[in-house]
């Protein structure tokens, strides 16, 4: 035997290091703790070093940027609502008069009575309540059938008819207002004139490929498990959304609720062309139909009497809002 090849007696043969690429392949742990810092790194760059937020300059830099942030960007969308409030509260001449004041010399209440006796906003109001709840119910009906049909039924051209639910939310309202007009004025095959009656507001809001889409995915997020262990129970489809679904589906439901209400509530140009009698107009085609024989100050206290009840809903459910859009149903 040669010496290359020959072993000396008592001495165990090392294995040769590794020739790879990996330059830790050959350490255990020393490959993953250098991904690990590398890993970290990534995580805080930034434009600012955490090192320079750590000084008494970076986070005095910091505090100084963030509540100019949020104090500007909450005076763009509150200042309006603040000028809507506090031109109601002013003499007309003071509304006029240039520059104009940020708060009102005199502070007289009597403006709304004499606004909501003037404009007749109760009823205003009560029409605008009528329609709401009914554009409410019909939505519910329509897109929770439809969505459940789409999530848990499944029919076999169910991904293209979502499809084209949701390309109709990428036209824009303004182009299908006419056809819509038409369809309301001459209802197909039977011919009925929906104008001036809260079917023309009910029907078109119905179906709204958004409402869908959210209550499709909430509806995804079901375990199939209670579906199947229903059915096995003899139930049918209709029992199965009325027992199971609909009860875990509360979250969405009433983020679904509450933005079909306050569409129908801000809604202008659609009223306006399908409800021209006075006595059928909700409060946003009520109150622009008679603004101009109203004073500014009168205008203003009516448009902060219309405006009440949306942001009451919105200030009492935003939190259902935010949690109905974001959360997941049941965990399987």
């Amino acid at each position: 035997m040669s010496n290359s090849t020959a072993q000396a007696p008592g001495r165990a043969v090392r294995p040769a290091p590794p020739t790879s690429g990996d330059p830790g392949r050959g350490r255990p742990g020393r490959g993953l703790r250098r991904r690990g810092r590398t890993a970290e790194r990534r995580a805080v760059r930034g434009l600012i070093s955490p090192h320079t937020l750590n000084t008494a300059r970076g986070r005095t830099v910091y505090w100084i940027v963030l509540v100019t942030v949020v104090v500007v960007f909450t005076a763009v969308f509150v200042f309006p609502l603040y000028w809507m409030v506090t031109s109601a509260l002013k003499s007309p001449e003071e509304i006029a008069q240039i520059p104009p004041s940020l708060f009102p010399d005199t502070i007289d209440f009597g403006v709304y009575e004499e606004a909501w006796e003037q404009l007749d906003l109760g009823l205003f109001l009560r029409n605008t309540v009528v329609y709401a709840a009914g554009a409410w119910l019909f939505t519910l009906a329509v897109d929770v059938s439809a969505a459940y049909a789409l999530s848990k039924l499944r029919p076999v051209l169910g991904k293209a008819v979502l499809a084209m639910m949701l390309s109709t939310l990428m036209i824009p309202p303004m182009v299908i207002l006419l056809p819509a007009y038409l369809t309301v004025k001459d209802l197909p095959i039977l011919g009925w004139n929906l104008l001036n009656t809260p079917w023309a507001i009910w029907l078109p809001a119905a179906a709204n490929g958004f409402f869908i889409f959210l209550l499709k995915r909430f509806f995804d997020s079901i375990p199939r498990e209670l579906i199947e262990a229903a059915e096995m129970d003899g139930a049918t489809p209709a029992r199965i959304l009325w027992s199971i679904v609909l009860p875990v589906s509360r979250p969405i439901l009433g983020v679904v609720s509450i933005l079909a209400v306050v569409n129908v509530w801000k809604d202008f140009v659609w009223p306006l062309l399908v409800q021209p009698d006075t006595d059928n107009m909700p409060i946003s085609v009520g109150i622009s139909s008679l603004s101009a024989q109203m004073p500014q100050n009168v205008l203003m206290a009516a448009l902060v009497i219309a405006s009440v009840p949306a942001i009451v809903v919105f200030l009492f459910f935003q939190r259902s809002i935010m949690a109905g859009l974001t959360a997941g149903s049941l965990k399987g």
